[in-house]
């Protein structure tokens, strides 16, 4: 079942397929997945996705990109969606035992907005970047028990270790999720 946090004419059972055969492919033959010859319209442009991967509810990896940084979305999913499985540095590489319990989760960014202060974010429509010199730390929106902008962005710091008191630059984007269910 996929559920959709917002209304975009994007094909979710493509993009979540895509995700999955790309950590399937890279597990099984240790290289990436060639991007679809024909993908549907969005997935031939640049774009920012984050693939977040979770064994029933809990995390198993998760990352992702700001901005494009790969030719088209559909390479950027690859991309991220094989760095979730095996370069995540919380966690060890998803094993090929894992693969059929896997549940994923593709957020397709909106592109980065600067904002003044807290007042203006809200943890349930934007995620976070918080930018202290060359260190970022981002947390997207819909984060299970982050329910306020002042603990979204303390957790963004943290991430990124800025200390709680050093002056930051606050961005907030929005997302398209698509997320398989149990």
């Amino acid at each position: 079942m996929i559920e959709r946090q917002a209304a975009m004419d994007i094909p979710g059972d493509d993009i979540l397929w895509l995700a999955r055969q790309a950590v399937e492919h890279y597990v099984r033959q240790g290289d990436l997945l060639a991007p679809p010859t024909d993908p549907p319209p969005l997935l031939k442009d640049p774009g920012a996705a984050f693939v977040t991967l979770r064994l029933r509810q809990v995390l198993r990896g998760c990352i992702g990109t700001l901005g494009p940084t790969k030719p088209t979305l559909a390479h950027e999913i690859i991309t991220n969606a094989v760095a979730a499985a095996s370069s995540d540095p919380r966690f060890p590489p998803v094993a090929s035992s894992e693969l059929a319990v896997l549940l994923y989760e593709v957020d397709i960014l909106g592109a980065l907005e600067p904002v003044p202060d807290e007042g203006h974010l809200d943890p349930e429509q934007y995620g976070v970047v918080v930018e202290a010199g060359r260190r970022r730390g981002v947390l997207l929106p819909a984060i299970e028990g982050v329910s306020s902008p002042r603990q979204q962005v303390a957790i963004a710091r943290a991430k990124a270790s800025i200390r709680p008191n050093q002056t930051v630059n606050l961005y907030r984007f929005t997302v398209t999720r698509f997320r398989e269910m149990e």
